[in-house]
């Protein structure tokens, strides 16, 4: 299956509330009344893409309609339009280290899918010629340990990891100095899952990167941060947080396929301002695709599915 099939196969739950509710709405009326561009509102509000960008796409569908009448205006490819413009702005390509190790730290709330999508990244490095190493520092969940490493068993990468309840700095530690001894491309920091509210994990969380920095200056390089596209604007507020505690570089959207409120990928860059790097399209260990604005704003708002 070619990315845009996957993306549009992913984004079907969003799509099909979305495109249904602008096609009832706009061919009610040759006109665009205000009840109309109220409904209109609503339903995209509905798939969370946030107030932002909602008022951002009527902006540009009432110019539309004021400058060239009731013909010819594609409420569909304004809208696309308009996502893909805003989303477009900021490096989606994974970062790379000018020389030596590329350190990336995974983080998020508990249940988004940290450990598959570290996985998945490895999976996905791989596939582009370059190597890695997971450092299992999800220590609290022994599962988290176990499901690492049977991942790296699958895909043939090495994964680091401590005891049960060992202390995720010194997990850390240990990772960067065996990726440095392989001389990996990639080291793939798995965290423990942590509620954004949670003062003391938080800290607990920039302790591990401070660690990971004095062992390989300005790492980690790359903090991304996992989130549960079915939690919709919930996972807005998370994103907050988790930024302010530790400087996130990227975000990553998992379980795009089992929502019908895919907006909220919009929403959540078009406030802070992060590149979405990547998105989970499924379980397989290609599904986690490389983000494309074009094809994501299409996959969202394309008539022909």
């Amino acid at each position: 299956m070619g990315i845009f099939a996957k993306f549009k196969a992913g984004l079907q739950k969003t799509h099909a509330k979305l495109v249904h509710e602008i096609k009832r709405i706009v061919t009610r009326s040759p006109r665009l009344t205000a009840g109309g561009i109220e409904e209109l509102e609503i339903a995209l509000i509905g798939a969370d893409l946030g107030m932002a960008m909602t008022n951002q796409i009527i902006t540009a569908v009432k110019k539309a309609y004021e400058t060239q009448g009731t013909a010819g205006v594609d409420v569909f490819t304004i809208a696309s339009g308009e996502v893909e413009r805003s989303l477009a702005t900021g490096n989606a390509e994974l970062i790379k280290a000018p020389t030596g190790l590329t350190v990336v730290s995974l983080v998020g709330v508990n249940g988004t899918g940290k450990t598959t999508t570290t996985a998945k990244l490895a999976h996905l490095i791989q596939s582009r010629g370059q190597t890695a190493v997971l450092a299992a520092c999800d220590t609290f969940r022994a599962a988290a340990i176990e499901q690492l490493k049977l991942w790296g068993e699958r895909l043939s990468v090495t994964v680091i990891a401590g005891a049960d309840k060992s202390d995720p700095a010194s997990v850390a530690h240990d990772a960067v100095t065996a990726a440095n001894a392989r001389h990996a491309d990639y080291l793939l920091v798995d965290t423990a899952g942590r509620l954004h509210t949670k003062h003391n994990l938080m800290q607990e969380l920039q302790r591990l990167h401070r660690v990971i920095g004095k062992q390989t200056p300005g790492a980690p390089h790359e903090v991304l941060l996992v989130l549960d596209a079915t939690t919709g604007m919930n996972a807005l507020n998370q994103a907050r947080e988790f930024h302010k505690a530790v400087p996130l570089t990227g975000l990553v959207v998992t379980k795009l396929d089992g929502t019908s409120k895919g907006g909220m990928v919009v929403a959540i860059q078009k406030e802070l301002g992060l590149p979405i790097k990547f998105i989970g399209l499924g379980e397989q260990p290609d599904d986690l695709q490389p983000f494309d604005p074009k094809q994501f704003a299409e996959a969202l708002f394309s008539e022909k599915q």
